[in-house]
């Protein structure tokens, strides 16, 4: 048999920050795949300065990639979002809910955290174990909001985004094919030493790569999702496990028309660590140098990717002219 139950849940938290602050993050939902760890895109399909319908996609387990519409209200002068998920087919998803943060003081908030979920179409054996894992998901988003929110003070100094690109005398199709196929890059880009990818869904990559593009010679190793868009001619990705001083990394390959050829551009968004200063290599460190080391490692790997995404492209057309 199945359950068709609507179950509610609340949940609150402590956090010592401004209202305004754990407002902000709540409402700025883009921002949420470098802020927050289960987010791996968020795209505004509309807004109207208090109605929004996003699509976001999320992570589950490090492996598996769900991805789901949502319309929000923001409400400011209250500080509360409601929040209605539209894809409520799917068993024990959120469909409703409100977001309240309530101040207390100048630097210390409440933070609440109303749901209400429909587990239609779960067997009725499995209902008690779904409950306990969606029960769980709203402590992890506030006990993660709260870590990065009490971070406020700093999180001009931990936050850098920056870009790099080149200018293609050849088709937007293939260097979208070049930046799409990542497993074939060991043999293709001399800092990639493996890759390995799986995309059990048309267009979404889970890749582990192995790299040795830090300016000190080091190979790391990272994990990350992969969202393909070939009508877009763009690539999303989000770090998943992130190497040395890092925390959260996210960024968009994107190919835009520039007069008989294309401009290619990655675009990278970065939260260092906490202890980034003394993860960096070499005396005196500090966060300045850490930003500096972290855009040259980053930027160096970026620029040499794009550079040979070009040849390959170019090459291509003037074998075929």
């Amino acid at each position: 048999m199945s359950s068709q139950r609507v179950h509610a849940s609340e949940q609150t938290a402590w956090i010592a920050a401004p209202a305004g602050v754990v407002y902000g993050l709540l409402a700025d939902a883009v921002r949420w795949p470098l802020l927050l760890p289960s987010p791996v895109h968020v795209e505004r399909i509309d807004f109207d300065g208090v109605r929004e319908r996003l699509r976001l996609w999320d992570v589950a387990g490090g492996e598996r990639v769900r991805s789901f519409h949502v319309r929000r209200v923001l409400h400011p002068e209250s500080r509360t979002v409601e929040f209605e998920q539209e894809d409520t087919a799917r068993p024990g998803v959120p469909t409703t809910g409100t977001w309240t943060v309530e101040a207390s003081g100048e630097a210390e908030c409440r933070v609440t955290l109303r749901e209400e979920r429909t587990l239609e179409g779960l067997p009725a054996a499995g209902t008690a174990r779904s409950r306990q894992e969606w029960e769980a998901e709203p402590a992890e988003w506030l006990a993660h909001l709260k870590a990065v929110a009490e971070r406020w003070e700093r999180l001009d100094e931990l936050l850098l985004s920056f870009e790099d690109s080149v200018h293609v005398d050849g088709p937007a199709e293939l260097v979208y094919d070049f930046l799409h196929r990542i497993e074939e890059w060991p043999q293709r880009v001399p800092h990639v030493d493996a890759a390995r990818v799986v995309e059990d869904v048309p267009g979404v990559q889970i890749a582990d790569v192995d790299t040795c593009a830090t300016p000190d010679g080091r190979t790391v190793a990272s994990r990350a999702v992969r969202l393909c868009f070939p009508s877009a001619a763009r690539i999303v990705f989000k770090e998943l496990v992130t190497p040395g001083p890092i925390a959260a990394h996210t960024g968009e390959w994107s190919l835009i028309p520039d007069g008989d050829g294309v401009r290619v551009v990655c675009a990278r968004q970065v939260m260092l660590s906490e202890d980034a200063a003394g993860l960096v290599p070499g005396p005196g460190t500090g966060l300045v140098e850490a930003r500096r080391y972290v855009r040259t490692w980053l930027g160096r790997a970026s620029t040499e990717t794009l550079r040979l995404a070009r040849w390959r492209a170019q090459t291509a057309v003037r074998r075929l002219r």
